[in-house]
């Protein structure tokens, strides 16, 4: 949707570009703009959960190295009865 504050440009692409464009569209009056910006956002959160992914792995590298704590212990470190 175009905002009213919102400058404008003109970019060039490829036919088979603007048809791929078109084909994330979800309703008829949804801009280019709109569609790229979604497109950015899940590329943003495919990094982040990358990221996560890798934290992942380094929490199971720890449970295999042994380095836990039972939930008895921690409860009692952070004073909680369970």
């Amino acid at each position: 949707m175009r905002r009213n504050n919102m400058s404008a440009t003109t970019i060039q692409v490829k036919q088979e570009t603007l048809a791929k464009l078109k084909y994330f569209k979800q309703f008829e009056k949804e801009s280019y703009d709109e569609i790229i910006s979604k497109l950015i956002e899940v590329v943003e959160e495919g990094e982040l959960r990358e990221e996560s992914i890798k934290g992942i792995g380094r929490g199971l590298i720890d449970v295999k190295e042994g380095r836990t704590k039972s939930i008895n212990d921690l409860a009692k470190e952070m004073n909680i009865k369970l």
